[in-house]
């Protein structure tokens, strides 16, 4: 397999840092984190597509879970950050902009917003999807250099 479905975009080998039995941890086309952590937070999604977390079976639920800790971990040491914002935006009116479950992973570090909630009004802008222009995707070379320092944390290189 070449790549892996989240909701209706393909994402490619070259973006995917993480692999377990049943979840992948991806970079983000348009991360939020502020310049302070060089605009970085990942993904961790189920390899099944499926839109709602309620959708996702007991096996499918722990190792999500279990593959966040892991990639929080990861992403902590990574980037030298003290702390992590994990969400789940369940559902449109929560924000959920992709049908396919997934938990941002989002790297923190004291200062980084004005007030610390307002992250969670950075992810609600992502209701505009991937077509705001205020947000500019990453191109794939950048991507898959984040993957590919991500990915010596796991030995999948």
């Amino acid at each position: 397999m070449t790549g892996y479905r989240f909701g209706p975009h393909l994402i490619s080998e070259s973006q995917i840092f993480f692999k377990s039995n049943l979840t992948i941890g991806i970079v983000n086309l348009k991360p939020i984190a502020p310049s302070t952590l060089e605009d970085v937070h990942v993904l961790v999604i189920p390899k099944r597509n499926t839109p709602r977390l309620a959708d996702l079976d007991n096996d499918e639920t722990v190792d999500l879970m279990l593959s966040a800790q892991k990639i929080g971990n990861a992403v902590e040491q990574h980037y030298g950050c003290s702390s992590l914002t994990m969400t789940i935006q369940d559902g449109p009116q929560a924000g959920q902009t992709v049908p396919h479950v997934h938990m941002h992973i989002i790297p923190r570090k004291a200062g980084d917003w004005t007030n610390n909630d307002d992250v969670y009004q950075e992810l609600d802008k992502k209701k505009q999807g991937v077509d705001n222009e205020d947000r500019t995707p990453r191109t794939e070379r950048e991507m898959s250099a984040e993957a590919s320092e991500l990915r010596t944390y796991f030995n999948l290189d």
